[in-house]
């Protein structure tokens, strides 16, 4: 299984949000390069990366900083927040970025989701983050009447490379991964998934590797890690156990 540290930034920062509140902030880090490249070093290949501020304006705000995270991290960089338009999915991956990352955009409109598996096969990951069993939107700011299974059964998804699921009232609570709701996740797609959410020590770690269900690519781990639950070295053995 992949371990994909995050970047979430905010103000050029490098910060944690709880359950996705802008007002609930933490700041962490000033330099996301240094720490993606510390990052490399410990023997991480990927890195997930999430513009705060796009994710509520709708266009890029810290594009420059990802771009050179991108060229110089020697980590492979997914990204999301703000991606909405097929000239900003080009832009990125023209910037170096290995894989993007929709959300908003593609529940509201899912021919911009069919569109981006045909113009960038393999190069686009579709967001799901829930809220009460409900697709949020608008970076979290709006929930959908529509959840997560509903959307599966019609959306489409040819050309696009995985699935990232985010269980919300997790995200950083440090409180473990949603196992029942990732399962019946699982169960809704043949998309390769990425969970995100609520990771809190190696154990959970150890339980989605578990789970033992081969479309369960990769987990995304952000607040443990700056909290210093455990070790990137440590959590990146157990992914591999």
């Amino acid at each position: 299984m992949i371990l994909f540290p995050a970047i979430d930034l905010l103000n050029g920062q490098v910060v944690r949000l709880k359950q996705g509140e802008y007002d609930e902030v933490t700041q962490y880090h000033q330099d996301p390069l240094t720490l993606a490249q510390s990052w490399s070093k410990a023997g991480a290949e990927w890195g997930h990366m999430v513009d705060l501020d796009a994710a509520k304006a709708g266009f890029p705000v810290n594009r420059a900083l990802i771009a050179e995270v991108a060229q110089k991290s020697g980590l492979k960089i997914q990204v999301g927040g703000g991606v909405r338009t097929l000239e900003m999915a080009r832009a990125y991956l023209e910037d170096g970025v290995q894989r993007v990352v929709v959300g908003t955009k593609a529940v509201q409109d899912p021919h911009f989701l069919a569109q981006l598996g045909k113009n960038f096969p393999g190069k686009v990951a579709l967001g799901l983050d829930a809220k009460l069993g409900k697709i949020a939107i608008q970076g979290w700011t709006e929930t959908t009447g529509i959840t997560v299974e509903e959307f599966l059964k019609t959306a489409p998804l040819k050309g696009i490379a995985c699935l990232i699921y985010t269980d919300i009232e997790r995200d950083g609570m440090l409180t473990g991964p949603n196992i029942p709701s990732l399962k019946k996740v699982l169960q809704a797609t043949e998309l390769p998934v990425i969970s995100s959410g609520g990771v809190s020590c190696l154990q959970d770690i150890q339980d989605l590797v578990d789970l033992e269900n081969c479309k369960l690519i990769g987990t995304i781990v952000g607040k443990a890690l700056y909290e210093g639950k455990f070790s990137l070295e440590d959590a990146l053995k157990t992914a591999l156990s």
